[in-house]
């Protein structure tokens, strides 16, 4: 069974710090969400973007390809794409593929906005 993919988009930290959260399958469907949920925040706050996987089901080779064009994205804008809350096979999978050299993993979400 699939489940619902779904994306929202927070400002943490006093609302200074974008957070995307990403639930369900991340797919070919969920690029034009994702990166459009990239593009609605503002310029000035994209130095540093954290994508939160905490509440992420699944992730095919479609859906690594759209997280590798919003890291592109970012650093061509000088910001930076980080990513939070990754189960233990979905860090091996960016390992594998190379993602953990472009992007900061934290543990958690919690430890990604204790970072300053």
């Amino acid at each position: 069974m699939m489940e619902e993919f779904k994306i929202r988009l927070g400002f943490e930290n006093g609302g200074s710090l974008p957070v995307i959260h990403i639930s369900g399958e991340i797919t070919s469907e969920a690029e034009e969400e994702i990166v459009q949920s990239y593009e609605s925040i503002p310029q000035d706050k994209r130095s540093r973007v954290i994508l939160n996987f905490s509440e992420t089901s699944y992730i095919n080779s479609a859906g690594i390809a759209t997280l590798i064009s919003l890291i592109t994205k970012s650093s061509e804008n000088q910001g930076k794409i980080e990513f939070a809350g990754l189960n233990t096979h979905f860090r091996k999978v960016m390992d594998i593929v190379g993602l953990t050299d472009f992007v900061l993993i934290h543990d958690s979400l919690h430890s990604a906005l204790a970072q300053v």
